[in-house]
């Protein structure tokens, strides 16, 4: 009766450590994501593909049109310079993804990114921040700013359809109207806007410790949005060799997501690890392997790793610790540990071109 009276207090109180960090939404399928990693084959090269997915927003904490300026004219000085100093195991020099939020949009600070963009340094996509909001809305908002990027900019694609396309991002990670009381979006089957806009790929997982974090963990799946339904994303369909893109489904590529059991909150409970460069949460050789660790695989291809980091690099103190040393340092380590090491090779993709590189995996 006492081990019983025992076991139960202990359930409890890991219940509740669980909650409160929002660990229950995903700590059983990290659970199944280490089990499964043990039983993989080791490939004697590993293919690592390498993408840092920018939500860049000039405007942060309500900024001065001034700062904001100031803020991309820094970026467009010093990240050509920076980046042109490291190069992948192919030879190409490190590839930026800006995820510019389209209700910030301002013309001045485009035209800077572009230059960056033309000049083969990086991609613009897009990244939105909304609430309360509607369907229709949503998708003549989405519209007037692709019409924006590829009228004034020449900035987006178009597919074998002649539409133009974009890869995304949710602004405070509630994609799909995923926020349990509803906060920063509005939309239910937000996913079939973004498909019908032109949407071919997401990029907004992982959100730990926001309860806006799906199920699915360490993934590259397939989504639908289902009518009256929010949060289509906590499951889907994953890629693998012959399974491709079918009508009305978005390709969700995740950031590595899991524990740091070498960085301990009150020295016991390990920290989560979720891929975000900042300034308190810089880029290391540790976390460099945590992310090797926790990349995502197609389903059957264990020599091929898909590793998205995200960040806010307008953000000042971001942008400080980035610009100021912290992109060079990673760079330098992923060329010292990765490059050189006969286990892997590099590869510096950006959001397109990391889709590109699973589609090719997927329909051969």
């Amino acid at each position: 009766m006492l081990y019983l009276i025992f076991l139960s207090v202990v359930l409890v109180v890991f219940y509740t450590v669980l909650r409160l960090r929002n660990l229950d939404i995903w700590f059983w399928s990290y659970l199944k994501f280490m089990t499964k990693k043990l039983t993989r084959n080791k490939p004697k090269v590993t293919k690592v593909y390498f993408c840092i997915a920018d939500h860049y927003e000039p405007y942060w904490g309500k900024a001065t049109k001034e700062d904001a300026i100031r803020r991309v004219r820094r970026w467009h000085c010093e990240y050509i310079p920076q980046a042109e100093k490291y190069t992948d195991s192919d030879g190409n020099h490190p590839i930026y993804s800006f995820f510019y939020p389209a209700e910030e949009y301002d013309e001045e600070a485009m035209t800077m990114i572009s230059d960056i963009v033309h000049k083969g340094f990086g991609d613009v996509e897009i990244h939105l921040h909304h609430e309360d909001d509607t369907a229709e809305n949503l998708r003549t908002d989405l519209n007037d700013f692709i019409r924006v990027l590829d009228e004034k900019h020449n900035l987006l694609r178009r597919n074998e359809q002649g539409q133009l396309v974009y890869a995304f991002i949710h602004g405070n990670w509630a994609l799909d109207n995923s926020h349990p009381d509803g906060a920063y979006c509005g939309v239910d089957n937000e996913l079939k806007v973004l498909e019908e806009t032109g949407c071919y790929l997401d990029m907004t997982m992982p959100s730990a410790p926001d309860r806006t974090q799906t199920k699915k963990i360490n993934s590259i799946y397939f989504a639908k949005g289902k009518a009256g339904v929010c949060k289509s994303h906590d499951k889907g369909v994953n890629v693998k060799p012959g399974r491709w893109q079918k009508e009305g489904e978005i390709l969700m590529v995740q950031g590595p997501l899991g524990f740091n059991w070498k960085r301990r909150k009150f020295g016991v409970l390990p920290r989560i690890e979720a891929g975000e460069l900042s300034h308190d949460a810089p880029p290391t050789k540790g976390r460099i392997n945590l992310w090797l660790n926790y990349g995502a695989r197609i389903e059957g291809v264990d020599d091929h790793i898909f590793i998205k980091l995200h960040t806010h690099g307008a953000n000042d103190k971001n942008l400080e610790m980035l610009l100021g040393g912290g992109l060079e340092g990673l760079w330098s380590n992923l060329d010292n540990m990765v490059c050189e090491n006969p286990e892997y090779s590099l590869h510096y993709v950006s959001a397109r071109g990391m889709y590109q590189k699973i589609k090719e995996l997927a329909i051969q």
